[in-house]
């Protein structure tokens, strides 16, 4: 059994001995903007959901003639951009914050103006940004009143999920080695172990840090209060899991340095695989995040627009109205398929939840339209705009030597034939996709299946597993780019960049301010 704890949805999935799909359940998450920038979630929510979720794949599993006690394993993946706070029990005593959240900016730009050179030496990336947990236990520790008084550690939504899952307390609280570098600062990443130096600069103690673990470390067995609750049998071996990003790769095919995977999430995310730090990507300004992956001596760097594939939903549940209705995603991408490149000029720019670096003040709009336009100009507006921000991305990764003729594209958009083709014209690469695009709960299925055994060889030896990982994945789609569409996207994109970053500088300002008006 694996689940999958995203931004929008939980996701638990049984695969079998051949690592064919069982049953599958899924079901949203909820997310609350208390203040203008701030993102919050509730980590019992992310414990309730997967709970309900488990007790439905009982079922359909009972239904199927299948055996919950035949279950080996579970093992989760989830948000590396992320945490909670909890007390002594292991209960939440603060919501949980991740990436979307932008409150930590000026503390951010405070830190970043000391021009530490430790953070790029030990985990690669030479500057703090809003969205790394390390930021957000500055914030708890400061602001946050509950924390104060009963907080004793900071946990990630996967570790979380699974502390319940094995009825496990603080005192027990971990994070594997992947999902630890998703704290941005804090760490070193080639010793997978937390810097002293470092925290001590951030001003946290390390009694607040879980242990590090290796994601296939078992953690405990399932409680019998969760046996209760699902209807699967106690004991069922609990593991450490997974960073999301770290299982999307890996579920893509991506096992070497310099292949590239777009995860086409709620955070778009434009990432290419390394053998380690790249001094060239780890420079002041790159805007790149430096990851280490689930397996030893993986590593990633990765760029984003935070509000990829929520800008997605957002333009589909609260402009077109269609909220529940996910079919209407296909019928948006048919009326777009006959808008011309470009949108006819039409620009969305999907900063919903603020911008970046020296864009900070960033919005979300919509630009240059006319009476001529509809939702079918604007749905491709808002497609393309994700491409736009992934072609700076593809510049700074090709002038360091990464090649990308070839990206592999994952999780929930993949599934969009037409932003597919989108994306291949505006990078000029080829794009595959593979039969399974959200992939992170078969890998983490697979992890499991290798953790307990079931796929032979010697113990702690990754050769199985990516065998496994290999044979599970098969092309379903291959999009190649159009020279005319790519020269038109590039020359869209030059003005685009001088339109954001110069032209309207003046104008986010003011319309930061403007919200203060009443």
């Amino acid at each position: 059994m694996g689940f999958d704890a995203g931004t929008q949805s939980v996701k638990v999935a049984v695969y079998d001995g051949n690592f064919q799909p069982v049953a599958t359940r899924s079901l949203p998450t909820t997310l609350r903007y208390p203040h203008p920038g701030w993102v919050e979630m509730d980590a019992d929510n992310y414990v309730a959901v997967t709970l309900e979720c488990m007790k439905g794949v009982v079922d359909d599993l009972r239904a199927a003639g299948r055996d919950p006690a035949n279950i080996a394993s579970v093992m989760g993946d989830g948000i590396i951009c992320g945490i909670v706070g909890i007390d002594r029990e292991g209960r939440a005593v603060t919501p949980y914050i991740n990436y979307l959240d932008s409150r930590t900016t000026d503390d951010v730009e405070a830190l970043n103006a000391r021009g530490l050179e430790i953070w790029g030496r030990e985990t690669g990336n030479p500057e703090a940004s809003p969205m790394f947990p390390a930021m957000f236990a500055r914030w708890f520790l400061r602001k946050h009143e509950g924390f104060r008084e009963k907080g004793v550690k900071f946990v990630h939504n996967a570790p979380y999920i699974l502390m319940h899952l094995a009825g496990l307390a603080a005192e027990d609280a971990f994070i594997d080695w992947g999902a630890m570098s998703g704290w941005g600062l804090g760490y070193d990443v080639k010793e997978k172990r937390w810097s002293p130096e470092q925290l001590e600069i951030l001003g946290i103690d390390p009694a607040y840090m879980p242990r590090i673990l290796k994601p296939w470390d078992r953690v405990g067995g399932l409680s019998e209060a969760v046996a209760r609750e699902t209807g699967l049998p106690a004991g069922i071996p609990i593991l450490a899991g997974a960073g999301d990003t770290m299982q999307s790769m890996l579920g893509s095919g991506i096992f070497e340095a310099n292949q590239g995977v777009d995860v086409a999430g709620t955070c778009a995310m434009f990432c290419v695989s390394t053998d380690g730090i790249v001094p060239e990507l780890s420079k002041p300004g790159m805007g790149l995040v430096f990851n280490s992956g689930t397996l030893p001596d993986t590593y990633f760097y990765w760029g984003f627009v935070r509000t990829g594939g929520l800008a997605l939903r957002w333009f589909k549940d609260h402009v077109c109205r269609e909220e529940g209705n996910g079919d209407y995603y296909r019928e948006l991408s048919e009326g777009a398929a006959k808008v011309p490149a470009g949108s006819r000029g039409v620009l969305f720019l999907p900063y919903l939840t603020g911008g970046n670096g020296d864009e900070k003040d960033a919005s979300g709009c919509f630009l240059n339209m006319t009476m001529d336009d509809d939702q079918f100009v604007m749905w491709r507006a808002v497609l393309e705009a994700i491409g736009y921000d992934y072609i700076g991305l593809a510049d700074n990764y090709r002038k360091a030597g990464v090649d990308l003729t070839r990206i592999t594209v994952t999780e929930g958009g993949s599934r969009d034939d037409l932003w597919n083709q989108i994306k291949s014209d505006m990078l000029e690469a080829n794009i595959v996709r593979f039969k399974n695009p959200g992939g992170a709960v078969l890998t983490n299925c697979i992890f499991g299946a290798w953790a307990t055994g079931g796929l032979g060889g010697e113990a702690e030896d990754p050769a199985p597993l990516r065998e496994a990982l290999a044979a599970a994945i098969t092309p379903s789609g291959a999009f190649e780019p159009d020279a005319a569409r790519s020269r038109a996207y590039r020359e869209l994109y030059e003005m685009r960049r001088s339109l954001v970053a110069v032209d309207m500088k003046a104008a986010f300002a003011k319309l930061v301010r403007m919200r203060d008006v009443h």
